[in-house]
């Protein structure tokens, strides 16, 4: 699951579980996933090939440029896609897990947009499960789809969801660590031991510079009894 929201909306239904594999419908409070109740909807799945939206909230339903409750969930699907949903629901229910959707939603203009769908099973009364609590986001930027309602979706990918699973994330990736410092001590052994300074240049052919005092120099120093130290070279 990529969507934030996403992992809220299943930490709240396994919360809801209190030890049974899946919760009720009833045991869902509204005030409680408030700022996602717009994205929500309840689907009926009893008969998997006719998925009802027994409700949708009104965000959803300007999504898709229609009142969706009373409507097939598969509708708006592309023929290829619904196939393989069905089966999907159907593993979800079986297994008593939730199932997250990746898929493309796409206008009449062809508008194209990323979307990620949650469908989380639970009862109604007595019984199996044969209902979801679902939500959909878009991932991507919602300016491609023109301010146009979306005509179909085409299924890109999906996985049932494991509780505890990280959430994804979209930072920037870290660095790579710095490399080991080289062998032999702290600066290696690369380095002569007699007494330098050395400016490393990136070149292909470097070259180096030797600056050592002349005789008038060394003359001018003894007469001021200056004592010096070992002669410095500069490499480059």
């Amino acid at each position: 699951m990529k969507h934030r929201n996403s992992h809220l909306l299943v930490g709240y239904w396994s919360r809801l579980r209190k030890g049974r594999d899946v919760p009720d419908q009833t045991d869902i409070d509204p005030r409680a996933i408030k700022r996602m109740l717009a994205y929500v909807f309840i689907l009926e799945a009893a008969d998997l090939e006719r998925p009802m939206y027994r409700l949708a909230g009104t965000s959803l339903c300007e999504r898709f440029g229609t009142e969706l409750k009373g409507t097939n969930y598969l509708t708006h699907w592309e023929n290829q896609s619904r196939g393989a949903l069905a089966s999907l629901l159907r593993q979800a229910l079986i297994t008593k897990q939730p199932v997250c959707i990746s898929s493309i939603g796409a206008t009449a203009e062809c508008g194209m947009v990323e979307m990620e769908t949650v469908l989380a099973p639970v009862t109604f009364g007595a019984g199996p499960a044969t209902r979801f609590v679902g939500m959909v986001q878009i991932l991507s930027d919602m300016n491609q789809l023109g301010g146009k309602p979306i005509a179909f979706e085409r299924l890109v990918g999906s996985q049932l969801v494991v509780e505890n699973e990280p959430l994804s994330t979209f930072d920037i990736p870290m660095p790579p660590p710095p490399p080991p410092p080289p062998r032999g001590g702290r600066f290696g052994n690369s380095l002569p031991k007699a007494p330098h300074l050395r400016l490393v240049v990136n070149r292909e052919k470097p070259t180096t510079l030797h600056f050592e005092m002349d005789t008038t120099m060394k003359r001018l120093i003894e007469a001021l009894e200056i004592v010096t130290g070992p002669v410095l070279k500069l490499v480059r």
